[in-house]
């Protein structure tokens, strides 16, 4: 009884991030019934992949820097500039794509650093700097472009937004050979990763996650590979960009779970006081987060743009927003400190399911917005219950 009634306390604690996967869940039985079997259609998955990577990249280093207790409005702005920028080098300037992509990241990590260097140093708010970041970069995305459309663009760059990974079966095999390959060596990991770290966790004793919890936990996140990998093997198989995003993912949980920054960053958002006073140097910290920011918002308009074929003036009309609303879907708080890259990446599939899926049901745009400014005030407030309710034990 006394092993029950624990289990059910933790479950209670943990009900944000149970919630998260239950409504990522329901959202997906509920489009594939709707839609009649269409929304889980290999060809749909893979698209779904590829429409939403450049929100997802978004929400990977927009996570970072609300869980610090900040928040950048600039990013759609900062991937039309480099995606203009990416045009102007490639048909203008003739420079090769690999060189032009490289720019293009320095440019996002310069774009970083002016906006770090006034939010970190100069002590402005970087909901004000970030906004005029969102006028200033429209504008330089207008001048480079000089309000015109720029494409095509070489094949090589294209394949970094719509390419995929080369298929070792040919054409011929029932499912793409090194996409299985992939999707397997992932649950592996996934599988030890997990095993190793609760044992770290219970050679400490700081473990009290129940057995039964954690078990299903690694069996529904297994499956869930495992079934995305059906999918997309069954089809045309791994996109490039997944594999991009992928990368992201690990490398920056990793960064945030075990680095001695990411438990600045962690720091920085639950209490900037108590983290300066014991030695967390919060301007340098800050800085660096939106240096990361201006990259990963390059990363994204150099996506966003080899999938269009297409340098666009209006590119990246309202993507801060998704992003932000992908990263509290996915359990960050409000008020900083609390938050993961896996939530804010579950967080953006959400959304973009549920774009997916209104759309092949042929619902509105209007009627869109107003279910998804539903669903992202919906867990705002269920994370502000959460607190009160935990506040009041």
């Amino acid at each position: 009884m006394t092993v029950f009634r624990s289990s059910l306390d933790y479950l209670a604690g943990q009900l944000r991030q149970i919630g998260l996967f239950i409504a990522l869940i329901a959202i997906i039985i509920f489009f594939q019934v709707a839609t009649s079997g269409i929304t889980l259609k290999p060809i749909n998955v893979s698209n779904l992949i590829v429409q939403n990577s450049y929100i997802l990249i978004l929400a990977v280093g927009m996570v970072m820097v609300i869980i610090a207790g900040h928040i950048d409005l600039s990013v759609g702005s900062v991937v039309a500039f480099v995606g203009a920028m990416s045009g102007v080098m490639i048909t203008q300037w003739h420079i090769p794509w690999w060189g032009a992509i490289i720019l293009c990241l320095i440019l996002g990590a310069l774009v970083g650093m002016w906006q770090g260097f006034w939010i970190a140093y100069f002590g402005i708010p970087a909901f004000i700097v970030t906004l005029a970041g969102m006028l200033t970069f429209r504008g330089l995305t207008q001048i480079a472009l000089q309000n015109q459309q720029i494409s095509p663009f070489p094949d090589e760059f294209r394949a970094l937004g719509s390419g995929f990974l080369p298929d070792l079966g040919g054409g011929t095999s029932l499912l793409e050979p090194l996409t299985v390959g992939l999707g397997l060596l992932a649950t592996v990991l996934l599988v030890a990763q997990g095993v190793r770290s609760r044992m770290a966790r219970r050679k400490y004793d700081v473990e009290d996650e129940p057995l039964a919890w954690f078990l299903v936990k690694l069996v529904f996140t297994a499956g869930l590979i495992l079934l995305i990998t059906f999918l997309l093997a069954s089809y045309r198989g791994t996109p490039i960009v997944l594999v991009v995003l992928g990368i992201l993912t690990v490398g920056y949980s990793a960064v945030m779970s075990r680095s001695v920054f990411g438990r600045h960053v962690y720091a920085l958002g639950g209490n900037r006081l108590a983290a300066a006073l014991s030695g967390v140097k919060t301007k340098r910290v800050t800085f660096l987060l939106f240096v990361n920011m201006g990259v990963i918002a390059a990363l994204a308009g150099l996506v966003f743009t080899a999938q269009l074929n297409l340098a666009n003036p209006k590119a990246g009309d309202g993507f801060e927003l998704d992003a932000i609303a992908a990263v509290f879907i996915g359990g960050a708080a409000v008020t900083g400190g609390i938050g993961t890259v896996t939530g804010a990446i579950i967080g953006g599939l959400i959304i973009g399911i549920l774009n997916n899926g209104m759309s092949i049901l042929g619902v509105g745009t209007e009627f869109q917005q107003l279910i998804k400014g539903l669903v992202l005030l919906g867990a705002v407030a269920f994370d502000v219950y959460n607190k009160r309710r935990s506040g009041s034990h």
